[in-house]
């Protein structure tokens, strides 16, 4: 997986290619919500829950916590 920066939509349909956008979008933010370090480092680059975006520091995060999709 090429390590950029992700729409969270984009990236919620890379880990669910069979839902809907939305419903994989939400999902995805479930899967981080519940994963209090992940959360925690993410915080700390500054990720806030408004964003549209994730950054290439934040998806490696991610996909550190949670893995590849």
């Amino acid at each position: 997986m090429k390590i950029k920066n992700y729409s969270k939509q984009e990236l919620a349909l890379l880990y669910f290619p069979e839902s809907m956008p939305r419903a994989a979008t939400k999902r995805l933010m479930r899967w981080i919500y519940h994963c209090k370090p992940l959360l925690k480092r993410l915080t700390l680059q500054h990720y806030q829950r408004t964003d549209k975006m994730f950054t290439s520091r934040q998806v490696k995060a991610i996909i550190h916590f949670i893995g590849e999709p």
